[in-house]
């Protein structure tokens, strides 16, 4: 299962998929949040798959 992150959210989804499929499935838009896996950043075509926790965190911008 890969495990998701977001805030006060958990989300388990089973199967292998990329980290934009993963933020669509648990319906956040993509260009909202930054995937972290381990303390690294993570590109939007990066695989995921069982065993593997992503916390999701949301971008901030101003000006």
């Amino acid at each position: 299962m890969i495990r998701v992150i977001h805030r006060d959210k958990e989300w388990e989804l089973e199967g292998r998929m990329t980290v934009r499929q993963v933020v669509e499935k648990v319906g956040l838009i993509p260009e909202t949040v930054l995937a972290v896996r381990d303390g690294r950043l993570l590109t939007e075509d990066t695989m995921l798959g069982p065993e593997d926790e992503v916390k999701l965190v949301a971008v901030i911008s101003g000006g």
